[in-house]
């Protein structure tokens, strides 16, 4: 049997005054799972996220990658095996730099980072003019732009192709396509599925959307006030409804 990528076990989060947003999480995320993760607002699912992340510390339980406890590995010691984009565009990349020099800069995630990414090569250039044009959005004209002046789904496809530039041994996508109008949403999804599935990534990815939850990847969780209610994958998977999803988010 092949071991999980990432295993919580009996995960509890607990903030405040004792406040439990997450409780008692046990989760096995395989390798090649593309995991499509529902909840309501307060359910716990960007903490589940920083859990697993590193961002936010585990009040009780473990969390192992690759069967070795990480529990209590800092944000930027799992920087090397995890790559995350953010539901806000603005986040993950820098906007003074060029798309050029951004993606220059994601190829050192987990090193050192005293690169001075200026001059950069035609080849380089080359290179990564092919990656952008995968995205669909013409970024692949806009190399030599400032990241800030990209538009808000250029800059979000540029994350998130800084987040798997070096292959993550997890991607986390953080309701990555929420602030996007629909068309930008769906172009962005299409080549987020592409990418996963065509490079056979192990991905997490909230969402809102009832219809993308089902339409992507193998597995779907649900979760409520801190516990998973459900975790469904391939068939199962696709023998849900809108209809049928819509019942988990009355309980």
């Amino acid at each position: 049997m092949t071991k999980p990528v990432i295993s919580l076990q009996n995960v509890v989060v607990t903030v405040g005054q004792g406040t439990q947003i997450l409780k008692g999480i046990n989760f096995d995320i395989s390798p090649g799972d593309f995991i499509t993760v529902l909840g309501t607002n307060g359910a716990g699912k960007s903490t589940l996220f920083n859990a697993i992340a590193g961002d936010l510390a585990v009040s009780e339980g473990k969390i192992l990658h690759n069967d070795k406890d990480i529990t209590h590995h800092s944000a930027v010691e799992r920087t090397k095996m995890i790559g995350r984009v953010f539901q806000d565009p603005k986040m993950g990349t820098a906007p003074r730099m060029s798309v050029a020099e951004n993606l220059l800069l994601s190829e050192k995630r987990g090193q050192r980072r005293t690169l001075r990414p200026r001059g950069l090569s035609n080849a380089k250039l080359a290179e990564y003019r092919k990656i952008t044009a995968t995205m669909g959005n013409n970024l692949e004209d806009r190399l030599q732009t400032p990241t800030g002046s990209l538009s808000g789904g250029q800059r979000q496809a540029l994350s998130f192709l800084m987040a798997t530039r070096v292959k993550p041994e997890l991607l986390l996508l953080d309701e990555h396509t929420a602030a996007l109008d629909p068309k930008t949403s769906e172009q962005l999804m299409h080549a987020t599925n592409e990418q996963v599935t065509g490079n056979h990534l192990t991905a997490l990815m909230i969402t809102h959307n009832l219809s993308d939850a089902l339409k992507y990847g193998n597995r779907l969780i649900v979760l409520n006030a801190g516990e998973i209610i459900l975790d469904v994958r391939d068939e199962e998977k696709k023998n849900l409804s809108e209809d049928k999803l819509l019942k988990y988010f009355a309980i």
